[in-house]
């Protein structure tokens, strides 16, 4: 007479070893890198004053190695960098003269600030847009400024004259300025660089750069 094999008994799980269970999970999961979806986001701020736009990032993300020159402004809880004509951008008198041979090709100067709060408080009447960025889109955005800075070989650049601002100063920049590659233009290129997604052709004017971005930066 053969005897029927009993298969074991599935063993219970009980709703404790499923919850200790998905609690190690998810320590697993915490511990790993984030996927891209899960990436943290960075605000930049884009300030305009009708004619000429820049750059604003916060200085604790600023690596230290990658723009030496924040070194300048230690003080500083943001730091601003706007790009443009190397004669007509310094002027403290602009004249028709500079306006006139700015639409020329011509070597180009990065003009940064050191700000002593966020951009909107510190330029009230400016337009001042934020826009999220993944880390590696700030990643991008750094090395894009960095590689504005006409260092000549050296470690750092060195500032050729004061800012516009008792916070600010002036620097060789890399690039040529004119008529269609203004500082609009270096703030769209930048903002791509980091992958917003704004079309940086045939961006001229503060105007456009702003109508373009508007509807991507972030609302509060």
């Amino acid at each position: 007479m053969s005897r029927t094999r009993r298969l074991p008994r599935p063993t219970a799980v009980r709703p404790a070893r499923v919850l200790a269970l998905a609690l190690l999970f998810l320590l697993g999961f915490l511990g790993a890198d984030p996927p891209s979806w899960a990436a943290a986001e960075r605000l930049i701020f884009v300030t305009s004053n009708g004619w000429h736009s820049g750059i604003v990032v916060a200085r604790a993300d600023l690596p230290p190695d990658a723009i030496p020159e924040a070194a300048d402004f230690p003080d500083a809880a943001y730091v601003a960098f706007g790009w443009g004509d190397a004669e007509y951008y310094p002027a403290r008198h602009p004249t028709i003269g500079l306006a006139l041979g700015a639409a020329l090709p011509g070597p180009a100067v990065l003009h940064v600030s050191g700000l002593w709060g966020p951009p909107a408080e510190v330029f009230p009447s400016a337009t001042v847009l934020a826009v999220a960025l993944t880390d590696a889109g700030l990643a991008q955005l750094i090395a894009f400024l960095g590689s504005s800075f006409d260092r000549g070989g050296a470690a750092r650049a060195t500032a050729n004259a004061p800012g516009l601002y008792p916070f600010s100063r002036f620097y060789p920049a890399t690039g040529r300025f004119h008529l269609f590659n203004t500082c609009n233009t270096w703030t769209a290129n930048g903002l791509a660089a980091a992958g917003v997604a704004i079309a940086a052709e045939g961006v001229q004017t503060a105007d456009e750069l702003v109508d373009r971005l508007r509807p991507l930066a972030r609302r509060d």
